[in-house]
């Protein structure tokens, strides 16, 4: 590899780097967003909603991709979609039995998963700096979101299950992404994930049949920018970093969640929690340092 290729590549890899946190951010103030929406409509009939609204906007906008679309792209989104139906349906129910910032804490234990699933999927190499990283990273969290008194609850066994399906998804978007068209594995996934949702909305909910505003509101939020935009930016540049480095970065989602419970839904964090922020922050630092 030459000097000038290696600075392309370096670049694109600080760009990236970038784009992900800013779809961490965006995820960061969903949890809240979907806890109050869950007032006015079924976990699952929530998720319908979103990714319609997603798949909607999507499509529209990238209606050629749809047209161009491979069995192969269909296939791959399919599966990537698997993962994605879990681990917003575990997160979603779990988010009716836990509090937000608990939630952030626990969706972002995935990135405890992502490199031994990354290491069976793909042999990737798990080096110090990213161990380093992890343990400062999970440590973090933990003081973050458990500022005060453990209980485990039924929620946060939920939204565990969700974690390692969130751990899946990571990895398989790095299987996927750098084959096949990402918009088109976007507009699969998100499709996929609508149509999978009504089926279990009508199986196992009772629908409302005129979701509330505040459901409405939170769905289309949390399906055009939650879901349609961060969906296309982590498919387009995840390729350019590993899954293990993009679930590091993942990390600071429990940050933005407890940010954005205080501020819109008056969630305290006390000097123990900030502790926690600091260290995810210092988990990132070492890893990018180690990389």
């Amino acid at each position: 590899m030459n000097e000038s290729t290696r600075v392309i590549d370096q670049r694109r890899a600080y760009y990236a780097d970038a784009a992900l946190v800013g779809v961490t951010l965006v995820w960061g103030s969903t949890f809240v967003v979907v806890k109050g929406a869950l007032g006015g409509a079924g976990p699952l009939e929530f998720i319908t909603l979103r990714f319609a609204i997603a798949f909607i906007a999507l499509t529209l906008l990238f209606y050629r991709r749809v047209r161009n679309l491979t069995a192969l792209e269909l296939r791959a989104g399919v599966i990537i979609g698997v993962f994605l139906f879990l681990g917003y349906g575990f997160q979603t129910a779990g988010l009716q039995f836990t509090t937000a910032s608990r939630a952030g804490f626990i969706t972002g234990l995935s990135v405890l998963a992502v490199p031994l699933f990354a290491f069976i999927a793909l042999r990737h190499r798990i080096g110090w700096g990213l161990i380093v990283g992890i343990i400062l990273a999970a440590i973090g969290m933990y003081l973050l979101s458990f500022d005060g008194p453990l209980a485990v609850s039924f929620g946060d066994l939920l939204i565990l299950v969700c974690a390692l399906a969130f751990a899946g998804h990571i990895v398989s978007i790095s299987v996927y992404a750098p084959r096949f068209d990402p918009i088109a594995l976007a507009i699969v996934q998100t499709g996929f994930v609508a149509v999978l949702s009504g089926l279990s909305t009508l199986a196992v909910e009772r629908p409302i049949l005129a979701p509330s505003s505040v459901a409405w509101i939170g769905a289309g939020y949390t399906g055009l920018l939650g879901t349609a935009a961060v969906l296309g930016v982590q498919i387009s540049v995840q390729r350019y970093t590993t899954p293990s480095h993009a679930a590091l970065i993942f990390s600071m989602e429990p940050v933005f969640a407890a940010l954005f419970a205080y501020l819109l839904a008056g969630e305290t964090l006390g000097p123990t929690g900030w502790i926690g922020g600091v260290l995810i922050l210092a988990g990132m630092l070492v890893a990018e340092l180690r990389r």
